[in-house]
């Protein structure tokens, strides 16, 4: 097909020095492609029970402080906190979490964990701890725990440079 009248595109032109960085040699890459597997694992282990890991985390945060608010929840689990109101809608609309008006600030809402929600969290617990022994399995198992240690670090180190910095803990 001959293309008639069509501009030539004008843009940037590379110097001949020009020399593109191996993503092999940026752990960036790693990093963002652990985050898709472990997704996937969790996703894979998880299925039957058809939660996401923010809705997890959600949940779980929620059933470890009873009461809390949807705003130091976002802040517990590093969410932002314009979405985190979605993740409770869906929690709520499976009768997982309650919301409850605060009876000091009434804009507040509370959040607990219904009887329904804690028994999702008991019977997804082993599907959880099988994602996280899938992740680690291709480490020695001597070295698992100092890459965990390893992954606390970089991640609390870098917590301000989050678009959701977790608050607490």
């Amino acid at each position: 097909m001959l293309l008639i009248n069509m501009p030539r595109y004008v843009g940037f032109m590379p110097s001949n020095d020009l020399k593109p960085l191996p993503l092999t040699d940026l752990p960036g890459h790693y990093i963002r492609r652990l985050q898709q597997i472990a997704v996937g694992l969790f996703m894979e282990e998880t299925h039957a029970f058809g939660i996401t890991p923010v809705q997890f985390a959600a949940l779980n945060a929620v059933a470890v402080q009873p009461g809390i608010d949807q705003r130091t929840l976002a802040a517990g689990i590093g969410f932002d906190t314009s979405t985190i109101g979605g993740v409770v809608d869906r929690l709520e609309a499976r009768a997982w979490v309650q919301r409850q008006v605060s009876p000091e600030d009434r804009r507040a809402r509370l959040l607990h964990v219904t009887a329904e929600g804690y028994k999702v969290l008991e019977d997804v617990s082993d599907a959880i701890l099988q994602t996280q022994k899938r992740i680690l399995a291709p480490l020695p198992a001597d070295e698992r725990k100092e890459f965990v240690r390893m992954l606390k670090v970089l991640v609390d180190a870098n917590n301000d440079a989050s678009r959701a910095p977790r608050v607490g803990e």
